[in-house]
C-alpha cells in the first residue's frame, strides 16, 4: 500500500465510487498452463487486495462485477467452481468486513444461485447491515439491461409516462443508495462494458487496462485513481 499516503494528500481528487469489470482470470491461468479454476482463485486473491486498498485510500464505494447474467452460459463445472469460491470468500472474509465497518451490498438477482449460497449471502448482508463505513457492492447474476427493464416496469405500474424521468429511473436502480459512479475500470485489455452499470456509467470516466485481473494490485489501483485525478469532467458543459 505504498501509494496510499500520496493519494490521501490529494483526497479531493479521489473518485467516490469506483466499479471494476474483473476480466482475465481464464487467460491468466492459460498463460501458466493451469486450469481456469486456478485463475478464478487468483482472482479472488486480487479482490482481497483491491478492496482492502480501496478502503485504505478512502474510496467510499467499490462495485465489482463478480458474476454476470450471461455467465450462466459457461460450462457447468466452471460455474460450480465459481460458486465454491463465492462460498469460500464469504466464509473467510465476512468477519473482516464486519470488523472494518464495511457495508456489504449485492446487486443482481442472486436468488438464482444454489440455496446454501443464497443463505450465506443473506447472512453476510444482514451481519453488515449496521455498518456505516465504505460500501462494497458485489454484482451477482447482474445485467444492466435487465436492471433497467425492471426499473421502468415498476415505474410504469404507478406513474404516467410523462412522470417518468431520469431521476425516477435512478431511484429504482439497485445502486440508488450509492454515490454516483465516477470511475469504471476494465482489466485484461478488452474495451467494452459487457452489460455492466450502463445507466450509471453515463458520465463515469472509463479506464481500460491491459493487466489481467489476478495481477491487478494496489499499485494498479493507485495508477487508475491518479489517472482519474487528471481528467477534466465537464458533464456536458464547458
Amino acid at each position: 500500500m505504498s501509494g496510499a499516503p500520496a493519494l490521501q494528500t490529494r483526497a479531493l481528487n479521489l473518485p467516490r465510487h469506483v466499479a471494476i469489470i474483473m476480466d482475465g482470470n481464464g487467460r491468466w491461468a492459460k498463460k501458466r498452463l493451469l486450469p481456469r479454476a486456478a485463475g478464478h482463485k487468483a482472482g479472488v486473491d486480487a479482490v482481497r487486495r483491491v478492496t482492502r486498498h480501496a478502503r485504505a485510500i478512502g474510496i467510499e464505494a467499490l462495485t465489482i462485477y463478480a458474476f454476470s447474467s450471461e455467465n450462466w452460459r459457461r460450462p457447468e463445472e466452471e460455474i460450480g467452481d465459481l460458486m465454491g469460491l463465492l462460498r469460500l470468500f464469504i466464509r473467510s472474509d465476512l468477519a473482516e468486513l464486519v470488523r472494518e465497518n464495511v457495508r456489504l451490498k449485492i446487486i443482481g438477482d442472486y436468488h438464482r444461485f444454489p440455496g446454501d449460497v443464497v443463505t450465506l449471502i443473506d447472512d453476510a448482508v444482514s451481519r453488515c447491515s449496521a455498518n456505516t463505513g465504505p460500501i462494497l457492492a458485489i454484482a451477482l447474476n447482474y445485467g444492466a439491461q435487465a436492471e433497467l427493464v425492471r426499473a421502468v416496469r415498476r415505474l410504469a405500474e404507478r406513474l404516467s409516462p410523462e412522470q417518468i424521468d431520469a431521476a425516477a429511473i435512478e431511484g429504482e436502480l439497485e445502486t440508488r443508495d450509492m454515490p454516483p459512479l465516477d470511475l469504471l475500470i476494465r482489466t485484461s485489455g478488452e474495451h467494452r462494458l459487457s452489460n455492466f452499470l450502463l445507466w450509471q456509467a453515463a458520465y463515469a470516466e472509463l479506464l481500460f487496462v491491459d493487466t489481467l485481473w489476478p495481477d491487478f494490485g494496489e499499485a494498479d489501483l493507485d495508477e487508475a485513481v491518479a489517472a482519474f485525478g487528471t481528467r477534466n469532467r465537464r458533464f456536458g458543459g464547458l
